[in-house]
């Protein structure tokens, strides 16, 4: 049999959960999907600009306490995402191949890196 016993007051743990019901994580979400919009679009290969100005972003709530931020871009080709191609690379109507040019992912990690920072230090904060 397990058992346990609490001594003392819980005025901590309810002053760092009632924080965290405080945090308001679309608004905080917000901030990371305009730097996204704004990295890809300053990183995107260029012939024009019409790619990297096609740059948006969703915000998801999946459940409770459960946010996805998808970063999308709205220049489709033929049903075809330019943007992918550029990252991935195709093939062209002669039978020839244009590789592709990984840009999303370096330009996204710093991005990825300052989210999983921030979330950090609101544990540690309110812990």
């Amino acid at each position: 049999m397990i058992s346990f016993v609490q001594r003392g007051d819980l005025s901590k743990t309810e002053k760092m959960l009632n924080s965290l019901l405080a945090l308001n994580i679309p608004d905080r979400l917000k901030k990371f999907g305009d730097k996204g919009v704004a990295t890809l679009a300053m990183h995107t290969p260029r012939d024009s600009s019409q790619t990297a100005d096609s740059w948006y972003y969703e915000i998801e709530i999946k459940g409770k306490g459960e946010y996805v931020i998808h970063w999308c871009n709205s220049n489709i080709n033929n049903g075809v995402s330019i943007a992918v191609i550029l990252q991935y690379g195709h093939g062209t109507r002669n039978g020839g191949y244009v590789m592709g040019r990984d840009y999303i992912n370096p330009a996204m990690q710093p991005i990825f890196d300052a989210i999983a920072e921030e979330a950090w230090r609101e544990v540690i904060k309110n812990g």
